[in-house]
């Protein structure tokens, strides 16, 4: 089988007419989801671009790959398991095509944001592509200059990169597998100016959990960062400019749609329909002024869901309009990938197969998923387990007024986050399921992290039971190491 995994950066769950959102015009996802399986209970374990690609291709958590900004960069080792290691080992055809966003390096304790390094372009075929951000300007990309002329904005170039790569693979007889890094619709948003009369008119609606009364509810270490102070101010504290960033946001979306298209019908040429997998997906949601909050990271639903689609020509039940509420998380998407193409999957995975779920909708893979967040201003570090009904949030920082929070959501009843049940007398008992869920994910973390990049202290950091006068002494210390179950350093 083929693979195609097309993948957006920053793209929330609601931007699809499929997923709920009757304001956009996305006909071309949406077909992929009316003919495959739209998954609705979707989540990107580390919600920010570097850490969620390295969790994407790894299969693993954050704190088994090693890799997100303020840490450093992925080992060759944890490279070595990914899956286009493996499928180029496997006899793969294996490209990537635009962002691919995060390093590999062989020393240690590195801090490298998003720079290919060692390991990484030996393992593709066609790499057209950068570490970093790429640019929406086409001929400001390296290695896709020459798609300029006729595909001045990104977007549709990398469309047209991908069916150049595919018509290869098919002139060569090899099985390939082609991961499309969209750009859009990350800042800056720069959308395509073909495409100014889609939502010229649009007004745009605001959910009810928007805006800064919306997040008052919240813990309050949930605004100490970008998030809330300068992403609100810079895009949505204003009705001018939330439509202004509506619709450029969604405008770069709808390229994405055009994209898509381009590639679908490419597929269909070339005769490969029949034995390609199409994966659509994005490396974490975007809060679009949610609570007050605007970018990702917080792992808030707007922030850490996103949209997730496959559709396998194989499947019996292939045009046939299916969703499923099955838990799935990002690390999930690498033994996908594998299993579809017959390689096993590695022992040290975190993710599993959805192939199972693509089969019957009502199968489950997981109980619960673990939603990272160890990334920008201390005080907005926390750990979150999810087990597709409730969220639970451990907010470990204290200072500055501020103390341990726990936040409980019952997302089937209450999607909006609007209601802390951690408090509640009734909701007792399932806080204390959550907890020990989010208990044995932190034991699980201090078990199995690398001991490098930063990531150890967070098992004593994430622990409900240790003090803060003992997690505050390692923050500033942050190649201190600690002994598992003793509570010391």
């Amino acid at each position: 089988m083929n693979i195609l995994f097309l993948l957006t950066d920053d793209q929330a769950y609601r931007t699809l007419g499929i997923t709920g959102n009757d304001q956009v015009k996305t006909p071309n996802i949406d077909r992929l989801g009316q003919h495959g399986l739209v998954f609705d209970r979707h989540y990107d374990t580390t919600a920010i671009c570097m850490g969620s690609r390295a969790n994407l291709m790894s299969g693993m958590y954050e704190y088994k790959n090693g890799c997100n900004f303020d840490h450093g960069a992925m080992g060759t080792k944890q490279w070595s398991t990914s899956y286009p290691a493996l499928l180029k080992e496997a006899g793969y055809r294996v490209g990537n095509a635009g962002k691919f966003g995060f390093a590999v390096k062989d020393n240690r304790n590195v801090d490298q944001r998003g720079i290919e390094g060692t390991g990484v372009k030996e393992t593709f075929d066609v790499y057209l592509t950068k570490g970093g951000q790429c640019n929406y300007t086409t001929a400001k990309n390296k290695d896709l200059g020459t798609y300029e002329k006729e595909n001045p904005h990104l977007t549709q170039a990398l469309a047209a990169a991908s069916i150049d790569f595919m018509r290869d693979a098919v002139e060569e007889g090899r099985p390939f597998c082609l991961t499309v890094g969209f750009k859009a619709p990350h800042k800056p948003l720069e959308p395509d100016p073909q495409f100014d009369h889609i939502y010229k008119n649009t007004i745009w609606k605001k959910p009810g959990n928007y805006g800064r009364e919306a997040g008052l509810h919240l813990a309050e270490q949930s605004r100490q960062d970008r998030q809330y102070k300068r992403y609100w101010d810079e895009a949505y504290s204003t009705d001018e400019k939330y439509q202004s960033t509506l619709r450029k946001y969604h405008q770069l979306i709808y390229g994405v749609d055009v994209a898509v298209g381009k590639i679908m019908r490419g597929v269909e040429e070339l005769g490969i329909a029949e034995n390609t997998v199409v994966i659509y997906s994005s490396d974490n949601g975007y809060l679009l002024g949610s609570h007050g909050l605007g970018g990702k990271a917080l792992p808030y639903e707007e922030g850490a869901r996103a949209p997730l689609i496959i559709y396998d020509p194989r499947s019996p039940k292939r045009g046939t309009m299916r969703r499923t509420t099955s838990l799935t998380g990002n690390v999930d998407i690498a033994a996908t990938i594998l299993d579809v193409a017959g390689v096993g999957i590695p022992d040290v995975y975190d993710g599993k197969s959805l192939l199972p779920i693509v089969a019957d909708e009502h199968s489950k893979v997981r109980e619960t998923l673990p939603i990272i967040q160890v990334f920008g201003q201390e005080g907005t570090r926390c750990l979150s387990v999810i087990n597709g009904e409730y969220k639970y949030i451990y907010w470990f920082y204290e200072g500055e007024g501020m103390k341990a929070t726990e936040e409980l959501f019952h997302l089937t009843k209450d999607p909006l986050e609007m209601t802390n049940l951690a408090s509640n007398p009734e909701a007792q008992p399932v806080l204390n399921k959550m907890r020990k869920e989010y208990d044995d994910q932190v034991r699980r973390w201090a078990e199995q992290t690398i001991d490098y990049n930063g990531y150890q202290e967070y098992g004593v950091l994430l622990d409900r039971q240790v003090d803060w006068e003992i997690k505050a002494r390692l923050i500033p210390e942050k190649d201190a190491k600690y002994i598992p179950g003793t509570k010391t350093f």
